[in-house]
């Protein structure tokens, strides 16, 4: 019954959801039917990514958000895996450019121009291979430039260096059973994992040890997910014993017993958490319900507060959650689903109704912007720093994002051999550095070049003073 009790003073009481018209949804699209538990769509201030049904291969479509009605079925998509698609994550740094893990074993990191697709892409700047089977996790950093994470059904997770290709950090005997969901924390120093053996671990993924665990977090057997807070406690999905659907809240610093735990229903499909740190509302979509639960996390007991449910008529196979910088501040959205049908994909907004024309700051602190607070090598390196905010006041006006290069790195340039951090210092401070050994490899080709002219050259001058012979003694 506490959770059904309204929180005393929240201005999130009455939050409004409502699904848009007709033809703003994006209809006629053959999203995915693998089994896997991802949410299938993702979602930026400029696109929408959904993973679709691809014959012989993995595909998904990227749409720019205005491209809303019927998706002709010839729409060009990125196709460039050979196996299914599991996950897509955009780069919270970069509206253009999106990662993808299949179940082919790789990670690809795709570049999506300006306008959306115009052609099929299949060349992404870098295919990232470093599992052993299927990558159904892909999760950015949300503070360094081009780290990314994956998690694949070898019970690894494999931290990227995405400019320069490299597997930096490689975590593969810390689970073992499979990885449901990964997430980082807000300055990204730390990573929870909740995994199928029931634990919900927290790893310090640069020391690479385990800083905290909780065994049988929740005791059913179907999938458990586990996100970290804006305060660092872990809010928890899962099952009991008797197979109802439950959420939790843990400080990872004492994983004894929970904060708060509360039973929500019987219903089968796994829930899908959304966060949003600036207001502190949890969305929790089911796959295969027709509902959106949101609650809101405060300090004051029962600290889970539910507030209310957005339902509709039709099952979600897959939801997309927009960052706070891509609504729309003048009608009060604070927050924007894309639900996924079997054959459209619908945008959800939810919205707190208030009077005044003026922009509601108490509804829009300061919040994570595009720009990232370091660099790769930095963070590898061991340095932390939490996003670079933005007000969005004024709305938010994308900038130019600048294309995403991948340096190779000379192989006999020090590797990091065992990925400690002494190794990680002699790595390259920025990637202006790492340009290098690029200089060299470009002066090497031409050098080549010059030689294999000099030798060509060589040749036919002998050959000339050959044929002149030739000649001369026909002449005599």
């Amino acid at each position: 019954d506490t959770m059904r009790r309204v929180v005393r003073q929240s201005k999130f009481r009455h939050v409004f959801g409502q699904a848009v018209k007709n033809d703003q949804c994006y209809d006629d699209i053959r999203v995915s039917r693998v089994t896997w538990d991802s949410s299938f769509c993702a979602v930026n201030p400029r696109f929408v990514a959904i993973i679709v049904d691809a014959s012989g291969g993995g595909a998904f479509l990227v749409l720019p958000l205005h491209k809303t009605g019927r998706i002709d079925k010839s729409y060009p998509t990125v196709c460039g895996h050979t196996g299914p698609v599991l996950d897509i994550d955009w780069c919270p740094h970069n509206d253009q450019v999106i990662a993808s893990g299949s179940e082919d074993c790789t990670v690809m990191v795709w570049q999506i121009p300006e306008n959306g697709l115009t052609l099929s892409l299949t060349e992404p700047v870098v295919v990232l291979e470093g599992h052993s089977k299927r990558v159904g996790i892909v999760a950015w950093h949300p503070t360094a430039r081009n780290v990314l994470l994956s998690a694949g059904c070898d019970n690894a997770i494999i931290i990227w260096n995405v400019g320069t290709g490299e597997a930096l950090i490689n975590l593969d005997d810390m689970h073992v059973d499979m990885i449901y969901n990964v997430s980082w924390n807000r300055n990204g120093s730390l990573i929870c994992t909740a995994s199928k053996d029931k634990k919900v671990r927290v790893i310090d993924p640069r020391k690479q040890e385990i800083v905290a665990e909780k065994e049988k977090t929740h005791e059913g057997a179907r999938p458990m997910r586990a996100i970290f807070l804006a305060d660092g406690n872990i809010f928890t999905t899962g099952f009991s014993r008797m197979s109802e659907r439950q959420l939790a809240l843990w400080n990872p610093k004492n994983m004894e017993e929970p904060i708060a735990l509360h039973e929500m229903d019987t219903s089968n499909g796994v829930l899908l958490p959304f966060y949003d740190p600036d207001t502190n509302i949890i969305y929790l979509c089911g796959k295969g319900d027709s509902s959106i639960r949101y609650f809101e996390i405060t300090d004051e007991s029962p600290y889970v507060h539910y507030l209310n449910t957005f339902s509709s008529k039709e099952p979600q196979r897959g939801m997309g959650f927009m960052p706070k910088r891509g609504l729309d501040v003048n009608k009060c959205e604070i927050a924007r689903f894309f639900k996924l049908h079997e054959r459209k994909c619908e945008p959800i907004i939810m919205t707190v109704p208030r009077k005044s024309d003026l922009f509601q700051d108490d509804l829009y602190p300061d919040t994570a912007g595009p720009e990232a607070a370091l660099e790769a090598e930095e963070w590898f390196e061991g340095k932390n720093a939490d996003p670079l905010l933005i007000s969005l006041k004024h709305g938010y006006i994308p900038g130019k994002n600048r294309d995403l290069k991948v340096v190779k790195k000379n192989i006999l340039d020090n590797k990091p051999a065992g990925n400690k951090k002494s190794d990680l210092i002699n790595a390259p401070k920025k990637a202006a550095d790492a340009s290098n050994p690029q200089n060299d490899a470009k002066l090497d080709e031409i050098l080549k070049e010059l030689k294999s002219i000099k030798d060509t050259i060589s040749n036919q001058d002998e050959r000339i003073s050959k044929l002149e012979q030739q000649m001369a003694k026909i002449g005599d």
